[in-house]
């Protein structure tokens, strides 16, 4: 594990992180006793960030960290939450600093702390990245004491760069993989010079790059895997990475080819994004023990060599960037 600053702001974390949504809720059935365990596990191997939601179970997810944290001793991690989904509807209108104050003092009350790491738009609709009115707001409710940070979880690498116009946003959350590699031009670029934090999230695919996934592979009702397959809840690049699930797996047979002999295709997804100088920390979820050990010792393997990542890129170029690369 590699630890560094969080952009900007005064916190070191892991370059491997949790991401909390799987204990929330969206993944099919995972007690919550696993979700602890699942944290647990995580922060016993070093990892010390933390990504949830307001709306991962509806609180759920905050409330299994605050616990968790609140039964640990040492150092307390880095934890980041997002506002601005529980908004019905979902509208630009929705984003004023009244209803983020809301949503801010409802997760402050679950994360049981008096002040939030960080609190994140939670991929706004893109007119919301052209009203400096809510990031004025949340410029004053940091100067208010009840987030230390602000940045944007946003779908697409425009709303990115516009998001990081803003000199008050100190991170962006965005989906970088194997499968949505456009970040690694422009963006990066701009977030690195801008010192921005970068977090990586759906870094497995939604499972399809941990390889286990198969055509006939079943999904629970409640799993996004399944209810979102082309987008009827939330925006479709969410599951599966947007990927056409037919697709994903040919690719993932061909990028089997590519794993160093004693290593997991996840372990070798996962260290493929951290080849990136400009991601700061990757957030696979996890749903119990086993995976979150196994994410976190991803960050020991070895670098990929140029032969790997040049390998990668013509898997991608040939078969994946078709169906994403412009949409995203």
């Amino acid at each position: 594990m590699k630890y560094h600053s969080f952009g900007r702001m005064p916190f070191t974390v892991s370059n491997v992180g949790f991401g909390a949504w799987q204990i929330g809720g969206s993944w099919g059935e995972i007690s919550e006793a696993d979700g602890r365990k699942a944290l647990n596990a995580a922060l016993d191997a070093g990892i010390t960030f933390i990504d949830t939601a307001d709306v991962y179970g509806d609180g759920r997810s905050e409330k299994i960290i605050a616990e968790v944290l609140s039964e640990r001793v040492g150092d307390r991690p880095m934890v980041a939450t997002k506002a601005g989904r529980r908004l019905s509807p979902h509208v630009a209108d929705g984003y004023t600093k009244a209803n983020l104050e809301g949503f801010i003092d409802r997760s402050l009350a679950n994360l049981k702390v008096e002040c939030l790491d960080l609190v994140q738009l939670h991929c706004p609709p893109t007119e919301v990245l052209y009203r400096q009115e809510v990031f004025e707001g949340l410029a004053e409710l940091q100067a208010a004491g009840k987030i230390a940070g602000y940045g944007v979880s946003v779908e697409k690498v425009e709303e990115a760069l516009k998001a990081i116009e803003y000199p008050g946003v100190v991170s962006i959350q965005i989906i970088y993989n194997l499968f949505r590699q456009r970040p690694d031009h422009l963006f990066f670029t701009e977030a690195r010079r801008k010192n921005v934090a970068v977090i990586a999230r759906v870094p497995l695919a939604s499972g399809l790059l941990s390889g286990k996934i198969k055509a006939e592979t079943q999904f629970a009702a409640d799993d996004h895997r399944n209810f979102n397959r082309n987008g009827e809840a939330f925006d479709v690049g969410e599951t599966f990475a947007g990927v056409p699930f037919e697709v994903g797996l040919q690719a993932v047979e061909e990028v089997r080819k590519l794993v160093p002999e004693g290593a997991s295709m996840a372990a070798f997804a996962l260290r493929w994004i951290l080849m990136s100088e400009a991601v700061t920390v990757v957030i696979p979820g996890a749903r119990n023990e086993e995976q979150a050990r196994a994410n976190a010792a991803a960050a020991d393997l070895a670098p990929l060599s140029n032969e790997l990542m040049t390998a990668s890129r013509e898997i991608y170029t040939r078969l994946i960037k078709p169906h994403v690369h412009q949409r995203w």
